[in-house]
């Protein structure tokens, strides 16, 4: 299975396709005829039906946003190809090198506002190409899977799958998520602030995406430089101080006469900064990391947690606690955890 949205073209966005394959038969399913949708539903919940898909995060998510669906007995492609030593794991590239088929690559297709209707024939024909043949993809991964032993590795990854779930932003905090926040004091956080607010009531009256309205770099830009005319702000066109300027203009002088604005608290405790044995600590635990991943031949992020390697570089007498934790997989501690024990001496 597979979705597309609209999120290059209107907002909020909004799963506009959905496609389905057994991989004989391919079905395309409109998500905005109106129909009732409960029996794929109970599809989706159904564990006795493995469902299929490349990059399942995006499609779960929308899924579960849109409609409420929940899923049971998932599988990714792009993550078993990860595990199975594949470096090239687009959906695409994977066809291609596995199964000699060659798909539509075609870039305005991909640009393509899947919320207009009808779609042409060969929209419909690049929409399926996406799940025809994943039902085979999966068969021939899982036989090399199977030939180095990490099926059981891949199924733990994709059980976590189920439990994806759209969370909405907070709307309080939202704003402080534009790319570049991080640089800006409290008075430029208090500019950002009206400025984000601004930019999202325009984008959900014009049914537009945010970047559309203004950049990112713009709202960062005029939060750290309020003096700066809307015309001299880099990536801004005359035709958006045309469209914007009075509101971007009654923004900027809002968050001026604001007061600064502390950052919230961060949800993750902040740790000092190592020290040099701690430091080289990590550097170690960083090589066993990429030396494993050169003997296995995949991705040594893949293998262990990077935060909880940071952990261990400060306390490594706190492995069993690491291994007991969300974070460590049961393949990643069964496989793995002597040998990271050794490496750490305890």
């Amino acid at each position: 299975m597979d979705t597309e949205a609209d999120s290059r073209h209107h907002y909020p966005e909004k799963v506009c396709l959905l496609q389905l394959s057994d991989g004989e038969r391919t079905y395309i399913v409109d998500p905005l005829a109106g129909l009732d949708y409960g029996v794929l539903g109970d599809l989706f919940l159904d564990a006795a039906v493995q469902k299929v898909l490349h990059g399942a995060d995006f499609d779960l998510r929308g899924l579960h946003r849109d409609f409420g669906f929940t899923f049971a007995n998932c599988y990714d492609t792009s993550i078993a190809a990860r595990f199975a030593g594949i470096e090239r794991v687009g959906l695409a590239s994977l066809l291609e090198e596995l199964l000699d088929i060659r798909i539509p690559k075609d870039q305005r297709l991909r640009r393509a506002d899947w919320s207009r209707r009808p779609l042409e024939r060969d929209a419909l024909a690049y929409a399926a190409s996406d799940v025809a043949h994943l039902p085979e993809l999966r068969d021939v991964i899982e036989e090399r899977l199977r030939v180095l032993g990490r099926e059981s590795w891949v199924a733990e990854e994709c059980e976590r799958l189920t439990e994806i779930r759209y969370v909405p932003p907070d709307p309080e905090t939202a704003w402080l998520s534009v790319k570049g926040a991080h640089v800006l004091d409290g008075k430029g956080l208090a500019v950002l602030k009206p400025l984000y607010e601004f930019r999202e009531a325009e984008a959900l009256r014009l049914d537009r995406p945010p970047g559309y309205v203004l950049p990112a770099q713009a709202l960062i830009h005029l939060a750290a430089h309020p003096e700066t005319a809307m015309e001299d702000v880099p990536g801004v066109s005359p035709t958006l101080v045309r469209r914007y300027g009075r509101g971007v203009r009654a923004a900027v002088k809002a968050g001026k006469a604001s007061p600064p604005v502390q950052r919230p608290r961060p949800t993750q405790p902040l740790f000092p900064r190592m020290t040099k044995p701690e430091t080289a600590r990590l550097t170690r635990l960083k090589r066993w990391r990429a030396d494993l991943g050169a003997t296995l031949e995949v991705d040594p992020s893949i293998l262990w947690p990077m935060r909880s390697l940071e952990r261990l570089a400060r306390s490594p007498e706190s492995l069993d606690a690491e291994c007991a934790s969300a974070e460590v997989r049961a393949w990643q501690r069964e496989r793995f955890s002597e040998s990271l024990r050794r490496e750490l001496g305890t």
